[in-house]
C-alpha cells in the first residue's frame, strides 16, 4: 500500500430520481414539469468533485524527487549552511509529515534519488571533479549505510551493481551488499563505452564488457564471474566497438565509414548476422523487431533473426518510446504518432505534447501541454488505443513536473511544489 495518502477526487452522485406516486390520470404534462424541476434542483445540490492538491514543503529552489510512495526534497547546494535530505509520507505544510531529515555533502549536484532494496539511494555528482557518487540511507529510519562511487542498478538476486566512471580513467564496476554497503566484488572496465546489460524480469542477471583488444565477455551479475567470450576483431583489435544486449542477442556497434551492427546469440556467442546502418544512437526491441535509432533522427527496424530491414524512416520522427506493438514517434514542434512496429504505418495523431519521463518503465506515458487560458492540460498518451486522454485541467504551473499515475508532481507559479492525484 502506498504511503502517499492524497484522498480520493469525489465523483458526481449518480442518485436516481425520487419515487413519485402514481399520476392522476390526464396530467401528463404537468407531472413531467414536476420531476423536470425536481431534477435539476438535486442536480444543484449534489456536490461537485474537488481536485485534491496536497503542497510539499519545497522552497523554489529545493530540488523534488517523486518517489513511489513518497517525496524525497533536497536543500539547495550552498558553500556554508548544513544541507539536508528529507523524506515525507504525507507532504504538508510547514514540514508536517517528514519521515526523516539526513544531511548530506553541500556542494554535489544530484542526479536522481531511487528507492530500492529498503534503501534511499541520493546519485549526486561533484561539481568539481565531476565524481558520481551514492548514498545510502535506510528507508525507514534516515540512518546512513554507506556511500560509493558510482551510479546504481539492481540486479536480479537483491543486489546492486554500482557502475563507477572516473575521469582518470579507473573505471570499475562493483557489486554491493545493499545492507551494509560491503564490496563483493569488483572489476575493471577497460572499455570507454561502458557494459551491455541483460534484464530478465525488469531485473538485471548478466552483463557484457568489450575490451580494447576486440574480446566480448558475458559475466554472470550476481557472482561477477566471466561465463563466456569471444574475439569479435581477430584481424583489427584496433576498431572501436560499443554493445547493447536486446533479449537475447549481443549487439556489437561499429561506427567507421560503414556504420555496422554485427549480432551474436547472448548464450552462446555465436556469429548470426551483420547489417550496415546509419550510425547508431542506440537499439531498442520494439514488438519481436529491433528498432535503431540513427544519430541523423533515421530510424531502421530490422528482422532480429536475419537483419534484414523490415522498414525504414529517413528522419522525418524522432523515436521516442516503445510500447507492445506500438511506437510513439515525435516530430517537429513536439507533436507526437502512434506508428505500427511490424509495418511503419501511422496510427494515430496526438497531437502537441511535453512528455514526461516515467518512474518505471511501465508506467503510463503521461503529456503535458499548455492551454490558451494557460491552465495546464495532462493527459495519457495511450498507445494502444492511439488517443491522448485528457485527465485534468491544472491553474498556475510554472513546470518541473513528476508523474507516476495517478500522482503528479509539479512546482506552481507562487515557487511552492505540489502533489495532485488526477483524475482517472
Amino acid at each position: 500500500m502506498s504511503i502517499i495518502e492524497l484522498g480520493e477526487i469525489g465523483d458526481e452522485s449518480t442518485a436516481g430520481p425520487p419515487v413519485r406516486r402514481p399520476r392522476a390520470a390526464g396530467r401528463p404534462v404537468r407531472g413531467a414539469a414536476v420531476l423536470l424541476l425536481t431534477l435539476v434542483l438535486l442536480a444543484g445540490a449534489t456536490p461537485q468533485p474537488r481536485r485534491t492538491m496536497t503542497v510539499v514543503p519545497a522552497s523554489r529552489a529545493d530540488t523534488a524527487f517523486l518517489t513511489a510512495d513518497g517525496v524525497i526534497v533536497i536543500d539547495p547546494p550552498t558553500p556554508d549552511a548544513d544541507r539536508h535530505l528529507t523524506v515525507y509520507a504525507r507532504p504538508a505544510p510547514n514540514g508536517a509529515g517528514a519521515r526523516w531529515r539526513a544531511p548530506v555533502p553541500r556542494g554535489d549536484d544530484y542526479l536522481g534519488v531511487r528507492v530500492e532494496r529498503g534503501l534511499v539511494l541520493a546519485t549526486s555528482v561533484d561539481a568539481e571533479d565531476g565524481v558520481i557518487e551514492t548514498t545510502a540511507f535506510d528507508a525507514e529510519t534516515g540512518q546512513q549505510r554507506w556511500r560509493h562511487g558510482g551510479a546504481p542498478v539492481p540486479i536480479a538476486d537483491g543486489g546492486l551493481l554500482l557502475t563507477d566512471i572516473r575521469q582518470n580513467g579507473a573505471d570499475r564496476m562493483s557489486r554491493i551488499e545493499p545492507a551494509t554497503g560491503r564490496v563483493l566484488w569488483s572489476v575493471p572496465l577497460l572499455s570507454p563505452t561502458g557494459p551491455g546489460f541483460h534484464v530478465s524480469d525488469g531485473r538485471i542477471d548478466r552483463f557484457v564488457l568489450v575490451q580494447p583488444n576486440g574480446e566480448v565477455q558475458v559475466h554472470d551479475a550476481d557472482s561477477g564471474r566471466p561465463l563466456r567470450s569471444v574475439d569479435t576483431l581477430p584481424g583489427d583489435p584496433s576498431v572501436f566497438q560499443r554493445v547493447q544486449v536486446v533479449d537475447d542477442l549481443l549487439l556489437l556497434l561499429t561506427p567507421g565509414d560503414v556504420p555496422t551492427v554485427v549480432a551474436y546469440g547472448l548464450a552462446g556467442l555465436e556469429r548470426r548476422w551483420t547489417a550496415q546502418v546509419s550510425p547508431v544512437s542506440f537499439v531498442v526491441g520494439c514488438a519481436d523487431l529491433l528498432c535503431v535509432s540513427g544519430q541523423d533522427g533515421s530510424l531502421q527496424v530490422l528482422d532480429p533473426a536475419t537483419g534484414a530491414v523490415r522498414w525504414s524512416d529517413p528522419g522525418r520522427e524522432l523515436l521516442a518510446d516503445v510500447r507492445g506493438e506500438r511506437l510513439l514517434m515525435a516530430g517537429s514542434g513536439r507533436r507526437y504518432a502512434v506508428r505500427d512496429a511490424a509495418t511503419g504505418r501511422t496510427r494515430a495523431e496526438l497531437g502537441d505534447w511535453d512528455l514526461l519521463p516515467v518512474l518505471w518503465r511501465d508506467d503510463p506515458l503521461v503529456g503535458l501541454r499548455h492551454g490558451d487560458d494557460g491552465r495546464l492540460v495532462v493527459a495519457e498518451l495511450d498507445l494502444a488505443a492511439g488517443r491522448a486522454r485528457i485527465l485534468d485541467v491544472l491553474p498556475d504551473i510554472a513546470g518541473g513536473c513528476q508523474a507516476s499515475l495517478p500522482i503528479l508532481l509539479c512546482q506552481r507559479l507562487d515557487g511552492s511544489t505540489a502533489l495532485w492525484r488526477l483524475r482517472s
